[in-house]
């Protein structure tokens, strides 16, 4: 399985790629889904980045506002939100098209550069 933090609630602010520029050739996960535990938003978030994480092959992560006070005032409105190589993706509802299509997408523009 590619999730790094299964159902767990990671809280190490170092596990961010808020605002960075992604590492897209390491281990960082490409998807990162902030939210909270008992939020069902949340939970339905989940089975779509899990399910098109492992479609795709890609890793993925998951960060509690709760555990952060950063990523609470950040995010506190829009849980849950999704990021793609550290940049926000969506909020609130996960389409698994959208998802899989920026997966596939940045994946090619990374490969590209990297040859």
């Amino acid at each position: 399985m590619n999730c790094v933090t299964s159902r767990a609630w990671a809280g190490a602010a170092g596990d961010r790629n808020v605002g960075r520029v992604p590492d897209v050739t390491g281990d960082q996960p490409r998807i990162t889904l902030i939210g909270k535990p008992g939020c069902h938003l949340c939970d339905d978030a989940r089975v779509v980045v899990k399910k098109i994480a492992i479609e795709t092959g890609t890793a993925w992560n998951e960060l509690s506002i709760l555990d952060d006070p950063e990523l609470a005032e950040t995010y506190w409105e829009q849980i849950p939100v999704v990021l793609v190589d550290g940049l926000q993706h969506t909020y609130w509802r996960v389409d698994e098209d959208r998802l899989r299509a920026a997966l596939t997408r940045r994946k090619g523009l990374f490969s590209r550069r990297n040859r």
